[in-house]
């Protein structure tokens, strides 16, 4: 074999290997691929369930599971969106319920401005450790994980706090859609229409670069980590007038979902310049068109799991930006 031939197929070699990464780095392949993929997850179910899961009745208790999650998973997505993960969302969550539940009693409004308070100052523990003593993000939120789920289970060892009674009558279609739709709205805008899309994507891309482009990235960091706090401290409230009371389960496993679900909807798990908006909608809608199809037909909790885990490694794989930074902030 010349060596002319020995140069030439490993080329080749390679241009094969590299023909999908190529595919997927052009923008409307991204921009599509989570939304064909809650097509057909969403129709490979209607066979499965015999159309049960789009009837009006299932897709109205869907939706109602999905309110909560789409909230959270918006402060999330402007933290991952900056190459930085956050695992505390679920102690988060249940912390701020008890907060809720505890100042329902006198309040409502006061509730909802305590329970995202607490949230906010979750939050910025969590950036404080991360930005000040420079722990990477997914250390300092396990961290907190563990010690506020702790806290969750200790506020609720005798019995379940409760929330005042009439609660409940949050707990409507119009009341949790407009909360939802204004919060969406809210993060659209400012991802989009402020300079705050631009930094964030900016640091994801490279915190270096970012600094040398006159963006406070220590600043911003914390700020996210502290929104994100505040978000999740309000999507309690949608938890809370939903059960009414919390246990030591509460927010059990959100983290984990909402992870699953931005990764579903297409955004890159390091963040960066390739992070779109609609990677929160279409992926909290195919994450739980995919849980409730898979209770649906009837499938044991480990080998949904298992169907969820599998799906999810080949998500990261077809959407991790290999172009960007790979450490995880």
């Amino acid at each position: 074999m010349t060596d002319i031939q020995k140069n030439v197929e490993p080329a080749e070699n390679k241009d094969l290997g590299n023909s999908s990464q190529r595919f997927m780095d052009k923008p409307i392949a991204r921009d599509m691929l989570p939304i064909i993929g809650f097509a057909v997850i969403l129709c490979l179910f209607a066979v499965l369930t015999g159309g049960k899961i789009i009837q009006p009745s299932n897709l109205k208790l869907l939706l109602s599971q999905t309110y909560m999650l789409m909230i959270a998973s918006a402060g999330v997505f402007l933290v991952m969106t900056m190459g930085c993960l956050d695992f505390s969302q679920g102690s988060m969550l249940g912390v701020s319920s008890i907060v809720i539940c505890y100042l329902s009693s006198y309040s409502i409004p006061l509730a909802i401005l305590g329970g995202m308070a607490t949230g906010a100052a979750i939050g910025a523990i969590n950036g404080f450790f991360h930005v000040k003593r420079k722990i990477p993000s997914f250390i300092v939120t396990i961290c907190t994980m563990f010690l506020f789920r702790g806290l969750c289970a200790y506020l609720t060892t005798n019995s379940p706090v409760y929330a005042v009674g009439d609660i409940y009558k949050y707990n409507t279609l119009p009341i949790k859609l407009t909360l939802t739709v204004v919060v969406l709205l809210i993060i659209f805008f400012a991802f989009h229409y402020t300079k705050l899309g631009y930094n964030l994507k900016a640091i994801g891309a490279g915190e270096t670069a970012s600094r040398f482009a006159g963006i406070n990235v220590e600043k911003t960091k914390w700020i996210i980590y502290i929104a994100a706090g505040v978000i999740t401290g309000f999507a309690a409230f949608i938890n809370v007038v939903k059960v009414g009371s919390v246990t030591s389960t509460g927010g059990n496993m959100l983290e984990t979902e909402i992870l699953i679900a931005l990764v579903l909807g297409g955004l890159p798990i390091s963040g960066g310049a390739l992070v779109r908006f609609t990677n929160i909608i279409f992926g909290v809608l195919t994450y739980k068109v995919l849980s409730t199809g898979l209770n649906m037909i009837g499938l044991t909790t480990q080998t949904q799991q298992l169907i969820e885990g599998i799906i999810f490694v080949i998500v990261v794989a077809l959407f991790s930006d290999r172009k960007s930074l790979q450490v995880i902030k």
